[in-house]
C-alpha cells in the first residue's frame, strides 16, 4: 500500500494519455498506490475537481489558493465554504514562492496568512508551497501559529535546516520525483537525515516525473518509482517505505478515508 500525496488528477491528459479519472486510479492501484491526495490550486478550480472526484473514496482532495495564482479570487469565506467538506482534508497548496514571483510578494504573505486562519478554524492541515522563501515562510507559519494544525511541506527541496524548523512545528515533509534526478544530489543528502516518521511521497503529478519517466507527463502511478529511489536512498525496503510514508499520510490527513 502507498499514498500519492499530493496530484493535481483535475490537470492531467484526458484527450490523448489517459481515458479518464477512472483510469488514472487503476494504473496507480496498479502500482500498489491504494491512495490519492488530489490537490487544488484556486477556488475556481475546486468546485469543477470537487466534482471529478466524487465517486471514489480512495481519493481526498484539498482546497486553497496557490501563491504564483494571483489572478485567483482568495476569498475566506468562500474557501471556508469549500474546504468544510468532508472529502477536503487540508488547507492549499498554499505558501509563498518568490523565486518566481518577488513581485507579489505582499498578496502572497497576505493570502498565506489567510489561509492558515481558515486551517485553525476547520482544524485541518495545511499543503505547503515554498520556493525562495525559506525564512518568510517559516515565520509566518510560526506568527500564524500553524502548529496547531501541522502539515506538510511538499515537493521539498529546501535545506536540512528549514526542514528540522517545520518538524518542530509538527510538519512532515513530502518528497517528489525531482529526488531522483541527477542534479538532485544535494537534496538526496537532505532527505537521507530526515528521519522516516516525517516522510511523506508524491508525484505532483502532471508535473516533474521521476527518472526514467523523464520528458513525460507525470502521473500517479509513478509514485511506485519516487519510493523505490528513495527506500534505496534510506537504506530500507519499498515494503517498509511504503508502510511508514502511508502511516505517516493518514496521521497527518485524519479525514482520509482508508
Amino acid at each position: 500500500m502507498l499514498v500519492d500525496s499530493h496530484c493535481h488528477l483535475d490537470r492531467l491528459d484526458y484527450k490523448e494519455k489517459h481515458n479518464d479519472i477512472a483510469d488514472v486510479i487503476n494504473k496507480a492501484k496498479d502500482k500498489g498506490i491504494t491512495h490519492l491526495l488530489s490537490v487544488c490550486v484556486t477556488l475556481d478550480d475546486y468546485p469543477a475537481m470537487a466534482e471529478m472526484i466524487k465517486p471514489f473514496p480512495q481519493v481526498s482532495s484539498t482546497c486553497g489558493v496557490h501563491p504564483l495564482y494571483k489572478e485567483a479570487v482568495m476569498d475566506e469565506d468562500l474557501l471556508l465554504e469549500y474546504a468544510s467538506a468532508e472529502k477536503v482534508v487540508a488547507i492549499g497548496e498554499t505558501g509563498l514562492d518568490f523565486f518566481y514571483s518577488p513581485e507579489t510578494k505582499e498578496w502572497q504573505i497576505d493570502a498565506f496568512r489567510r489561509q492558515i486562519r481558515v486551517a485553525k478554524k476547520l482544524k485541518k492541515p495545511l499543503i505547503i508551497h515554498t520556493r525562495g522563501a525559506r525564512q518568510d515562510t517559516l515565520d509566518i507559519l510560526r506568527e500564524e501559529g500553524a502548529e496547531e494544525v501541522g502539515g506538510v511541506l511538499h515537493c521539498f527541496t529546501e535545506s536540512i535546516e528549514m526542514a528540522e524548523e517545520a518538524m518542530k512545528m509538527g510538519f512532515y515533509v513530502s518528497v517528489s520525483g525531482i529526488v531522483t534526478f541527477k542534479n538532485a544530489k544535494e537534496l538526496q543528502s537532505v532527505i537521507k537525515a530526515i528521519p522516516l516518521d516525517r516522510l511523506l511521497v508524491e508525484t505532483d503529478s502532471p508535473y516533474l516525473a521521476p527518472v526514467p519517466h523523464r520528458g513525460q507527463e507525470n502521473e500517479p502511478a509513478f509514485t511506485h518509482d519516487v519510493a523505490m529511489f528513495v527506500a534505496e536512498l534510506k537504506g530500507v525496503t519499498y515494503e517498509e517505505l511504503a508502510e511508514i510514508t502511508t502511516k505517516n499520510y493518514f496521521n497527518l490527513f485524519k479525514g482520509a478515508k482508508q
